[in-house]
């Protein structure tokens, strides 16, 4: 057996490995530390004044597509209602059937004549019925197949945005009016939290503000404003902006269907001040956090490092089978201690584990070998000698077609042939239950439970619970020899007079149950003792619902029957 030698190390003195340790590599590193913090200060910076830069271009990236969207999703509505102005429904109709959409259109919906003429509205009705007319008409001229957004029109209700469209040049027309405040306000406050530094505000194409939240002012005058100007050009992107010795990162963007431009403005030293200051202290903080490290260091070394060096040494002895190796003390904190028990005991596991394989494997060799036995027996002295009887009678049968006989000697060879049938079907029912295959899981348990009552003198109850459904064939397969194997420990070791076959079909589980009033037995308390308590059949029921995913359950006592469940979950890995 492979052994491997104990390595110490040397000892830890302060004029040895310590001070070397210390004077070489902690005094070293806490100076390259301080340089390289200090040194990298202003290049920190100017990392964290991109990134503010970059995260206000995102957010009105964001804020302007989502404006877009939006405004666009109006524009669709209203094209629909143009589209549908051409059907044969009056415009009331269509517009009460359209009502869905007055969330959008705060103002309402209304469908207007080429000539300006209001037909039919919905929505606000004091709105519409207060409009003034010269408000839309040249709008409305505008109209076509393609809808389109009218002027920021203020109002008696403040100011407004109309939206128009028509299926052709003798249709209706269909308009939306909505606050342009409103949608501002839902789009920014759902996409930006705004503070006393910072300001987000949306303004059109005119440079009216339609608008803002954030306490910080305009640092400069819209017409003057970078943010807006290069907004309004369609460019997005970011610039910055020194106010009243602070820098300013202004990002802006674009909101392509009504030409408005959506500005972020913000100080970023207001984002990035928590940062730095930690950034400062943390040198001062990083060099008793050292001096710690080398004690811990030499704590670890002698405590630690040594005995974790010796108990991976003792492992590979283990590992080899040298089982008592592990026992020997290797000292060092508890929890190496508690560690090298925990193996201790492992080692142990494994060891009883080995012998209960070992007398695993050699019952199911001599199954394998006793059922291979018992097979050729059977088909030896039942069915192969009924073959041969079944062939003398023919011969008999053909030796006497004319001697009146014929018609009984053919009654007998039915009989038999129909008896070495069934004989046949009750052996391969045996080795392979092929209406598994065909009619399912829930009639295989049936037939078995039915065979079961025939040739034992117990009486079985089989029972379905739920919507029955196909497993895959492994399962179905491992179902169906687990309820053979438990109704064969019943028949051979309980003693019972009664047994009890179920499946239930949930929504989440499969669940197998086999219950009977039997002797009972005491469970043992892991798999592991199964074999060494000769409870094979119990250890073929494990391992088989092991390879299925699913979960056995086992409850009994002496005296008190056994009650076998296995639940596999639905739609679960068969490994």
């Amino acid at each position: 057996m492979r052994k491997r030698a104990r390595i110490p190390l040397p000892g830890i003195h302060w004029r040895g490995l310590t001070l070397q340790l210390f004077a070489w590599i902690v005094l070293p590193l806490v100076a390259l530390l301080l340089l390289v913090t200090f040194g990298s200060l202003s290049l920190h910076q100017r990392a964290m004044r991109t990134l503010v830069g970059e995260r206000d271009e995102r957010a009105a990236r964001t804020a302007a597509s989502a404006l877009s969207e939006q405004l666009n999703h109006r524009l669709a509505a209203v094209r629909g209602l143009a589209l549908r102005a051409t059907d044969a429904r009056p415009l009331d109709d269509i517009l009460h059937s359209s009502d869905f959409l007055l969330p959008d259109f705060e103002l309402g919906l209304a469908y207007f004549s080429p000539e300006g003429e209001l037909l039919a509205y919905s929505g606000d009705v004091s709105f519409w019925a207060d409009l003034d007319e010269t408000v839309l008409p040249g709008f409305l001229a505008q109209a076509g197949p393609e809808p389109v957004f009218s002027p920021l029109l203020t109002t008696s209700d403040g100011q407004i945005i109309f939206v128009a469209a028509a299926a052709r040049d003798d249709a209706p027309i269909a308009v939306g009016a909505f606050f342009p405040a409103t949608l501002a306000r839902k789009v920014l406050t759902g996409a930006f939290s705004a503070g006393e530094d910072t300001l987000a505000f949306v303004v059109n194409a005119e440079g009216a503000v339609l608008f803002q939240i954030g306490g910080l002012p305009v640092s400069e005058g819209l017409e003057k404003h970078p943010g807006v100007t290069n907004a309004l050009r369609g460019e997005s992107g970011t610039t910055y902006l020194v106010v009243d010795n602070s820098e300013h990162v202004i990002a802006f963007s674009p909101v392509p269907p009504i030409g408005w431009a959506l500005v972020i403005e913000e100080p970023w030293e207001s984002v990035a001040n928590p940062l730095l200051n930690t950034t400062q202290l943390a040198p001062l903080v990083l060099v008793p956090v050292l001096l710690l490290a080398l004690v811990a260091l030499w704590f670890g070394a002698r405590q630690i490092v040594q005995p974790l060096q010796e108990l991976e040494a003792r492992a590979v002895d283990l590992a080899w089978g040298d089982f008592k190796a592990i026992e020997e003390s290797v000292g060092g904190i508890e929890e190496i201690g508690r560690l090298q028990n925990t193996l201790i005991l492992l080692a142990h596991k494994v060891q009883s584990a080995q012998k209960s394989l070992r007398g695993y494997i050699g019952a199911i060799t001599v199954g394998q070998e006793e059922e291979r036995s018992r097979l050729a027996r059977e088909l030896h002295d039942e069915t192969i000698q009924a073959l041969i009887a079944l062939n003398q009678r023919v011969q008999l049968a053909q030796m006497n077609v004319a001697d009146g006989r014929m018609a009984e000697q053919l009654n007998e060879i039915q009989k038999m042939t129909e008896q070495t049938i069934q004989d046949l079907r009750r052996l391969t029912r045996a080795l392979r239950p092929l209406y598994l295959d065909d009619l399912g899981l829930v009639a295989a348990l049936d037939m078995l439970a039915r065979e079961t009552q025939q040739s034992a003198a117990v009486a079985v109850d089989f029972q379905r619970v739920g919507l029955e459904r196909r497993l895959p064939p492994e399962a179905e397969l491992a179902f169906y020899r687990i309820a053979q194997e438990g109704l064969s420990n019943v028949v051979h070791h309980a003693r019972a007079e009664h047994v009890s076959l179920s499946i239930h079909f949930s929504p989440r589980f499969v669940t197998l149950s086999i219950a009977d009033d039997g002797t009972g037995f005491a469970v043992p308390e892991s798999p592991a003792e199964f074999a060494p308590g000769g409870h094979f059949g119990l250890l073929g029921i494990y391992e088989r619902a092991e390879l299925i995913g699913a979960r056995l359950e086992i409850r009994s006592a002496p005296g008190q029957g056994v009650r076998l469940v296995v639940s596999l979950p639905v739609g679960g890995p068969i490994r």
